[in-house]
């Protein structure tokens, strides 16, 4: 299963099918997901100091197909912004990710398609749990990490990463059934994602989203 799939269930409510996060950030999480993938196969990765051209811009080090539709797509995307801040990828890798997600999980079993209607009126598609068995076993291994017994493996840090940059890890692992806190979560998670480049670029491309909205509410508002 794609880091992809594994943050979309852990973002995505059991019962309810409803996303815990708001549709922007979980989409950015899902490119960020999917780029963070791409460099733990060793296919993308930052320039360095003694690397020509500027440090920390994209570069692609092994472009052979992925053996996967979403990550063969995502690497093309990745080619065509080589030289760039990994910011700049976040968006366009996450574009329309959650319905491909979702389907591909809900035709292996994992999850049921569900329709609904907001307001009574506006369709909403929902997608509650069928089989929560590896869901179940990655909260476990989250939970490890994130409360100190055990250290994460590469795709546990590179998820641990992602959550922190989408302030949601007490919405995926409740610190209270440890003995811990939010803010000894977050501490934790903290930790863990500051050696996630790929983290850092999903935290800047979220605020900016933030910033961005925040200023239209203003200018909407000043014209009031």
């Amino acid at each position: 299963m794609l880091l992809a799939e594994d943050l979309l269930l852990l973002l995505t409510d059991d019962t309810s099918g409803r996303m815990a996060v708001p549709g922007g950030p979980a989409d950015a999480g899902l490119g960020g997901a999917i780029l963070a993938e791409l460099a733990l196969m060793g296919k993308v990765d930052l320039t360095r100091e003694a690397d020509d051209g500027k440090p920390g811009r994209l570069i692609v080090c092994d472009p052979s197909p992925a053996g996967d539709a979403v990550l063969d797509a995502a690497l093309a995307i990745v080619m065509a912004h080589q030289g760039k801040k990994p910011s700049a990828v976040i968006k366009p890798l996450g574009k329309n990710q959650r319905q491909t997600l979702h389907g591909r999980l809900a035709g292996s079993g994992v999850l049921r398609a569900e329709q609904a209607r907001i307001l009574g009126i506006f369709p909403a598609h929902r997608w509650p749990a069928l089989d929560t068995s590896h869901e179940e076993q990655l909260r476990q291994q989250l939970a490890g990490a994130l409360t100190g017994q055990a250290a994460p493996d590469s795709r546990a840090a590179a998820l641990i990463a992602l959550l922190y940059a989408l302030k949601c890890e007490h919405k995926v692992i409740d610190p209270r059934q440890y003995g811990s806190s939010r803010r000894q979560l977050r501490a934790r998670a903290e930790e863990i994602a500051m050696d996630s480049w790929v983290s850092a670029a999903l935290r800047q491309v979220i605020a900016e989203a933030m910033f961005t909205g925040a200023g239209a509410a203003a200018a909407t508002a000043g014209r009031v």
